[in-house]
């Protein structure tokens, strides 16, 4: 791989040439343009077949070489690192990567399906149980990139999609290789051009620069109050004493299902999920319910004792009953506490 030290500004619009892209790529139509790039329908001559791909196209905001070089290097890392999620087969295989004139380029492998924006402009909202199915079958994926130690900072209805051939859900447009790219500047008095993520979806954390892994636990609960309201939230729809989002007005789901997306949405860190894996034993945890029922009270609860060594032997599933009742316990005494602080 080459690079060159001349750095252009303006972004090259590929479709106007009628070469191929490093030699190897002949490309089609424009996908998509955002604040970081544009990104093309592609196909590979090299290949049999010619089968098609993506080219992201990147324009690191930088003028000046030793910012370039920086970008540059953490280019070359998080390619590298994408490269290294595409085994997992719900995320796009990285195909190449390379550098033009200061504009860095990814080949991606290209996903034949529909987005889940498209699936609701098209078929309309979902029920809370399609949602659910959603969930459990994508939190794991999110769950291994997390174990990966990347931050997706991007997950929206428009960057998950529906794979054709198999279901499989595929998320896609990793918002890691954007932001590094986007170094500060020296001639640059913008902050917002190193933003990652989209606003409405992006938690106050991500958008104070400072992402952490339940930045995207924020991220996927707003993507599921689209698929049951068909829109995301606007700004009446926050508190502006807390920041907290007034979702519940927006779509009408059971109470259980509720107290998960209420953590998943939660303005602090602190308050909400801090990994895939916890929202997905929450989820299961629902599945349990109704065979616990029975072993449950409505009476209100006495303090919990620790169990003696000599007591008489307690099946898992009272112990997994007493577990549920006491988180009820707690869920129930914080909602008092929040409702009277209100």
């Amino acid at each position: 791989m080459s690079f060159s030290a001349d750095s252009s500004q303006v972004q090259v619009d590929l479709r106007q040439s009628d070469r191929l892209l490093h030699d190897r790529y002949a490309i089609g139509g424009m996908l998509g343009r955002g604040g970081f790039g544009v990104t093309y329908l592609a196909r590979d001559i090299q290949l049999p077949g010619n089968p098609r791909c993506v080219i992201k196209q990147l324009c690191p905001k930088v003028q000046n070489p030793a910012a370039l070089k920086k970008a540059r290097q953490r280019f070359e890392q998080e390619a590298k690192t994408l490269g290294r999620l595409g085994g997992h087969s719900q995320i796009p295989q990285l195909l190449d990567y390379f550098e033009i004139n200061g504009e860095f380029y990814l080949a991606q492998e290209f996903v034949r399906g529909r987005t889940l924006a498209q699936d609701v402009h098209k078929f309309g909202v979902w029920t809370e149980a399609a949602v659910k199915q959603f969930l459990n079958q994508f939190l794991p994926l999110l769950q291994y990139v997390h174990k990966q130690r990347v931050i997706h900072r991007d997950i929206k209805p428009s960057n998950i999609v529906r794979c054709w051939e198999d279901g499989r859900w595929v998320l896609i447009d990793f918002g890691a290789v954007k932001e590094r790219i986007a170094l500060p500047d020296p001639h640059s008095r913008s902050l917002a051009t190193h933003f990652v993520g989209t606003i409405g979806f992006a938690p106050p954390e991500q958008i104070a620069m400072r992402p952490v892994y339940s930045s995207d636990i924020y991220a996927l609960g707003v993507t599921c109050l689209y698929l049951l309201a068909g829109r995301i939230p606007n700004e009446q729809d926050y508190d502006p004493y807390t920041g907290e989002l007034n979702w519940r007005n927006l779509v009408r789901v059971s109470d259980y299902f509720g107290r998960v997306l209420e953590k998943m949405l939660k303005a602090s860190i602190r308050d909400r999920f801090k990994s895939a894996d916890e929202v997905f034993r929450a989820l299961e945890l629902e599945a349990h319910l109704e065979t616990l029922r029975p072993c449950l009270s409505n009476h209100p609860l006495s303090p919990i004792e620790p169990v003696k060594l000599e007591d008489e032997f307690i099946s898992p599933l009272v112990r997994t009953a007493m577990a549920i009742r006491a988180w009820q316990a707690r869920l129930a005494a914080k909602q008092a506490k929040n409702d009277q602080s209100q």
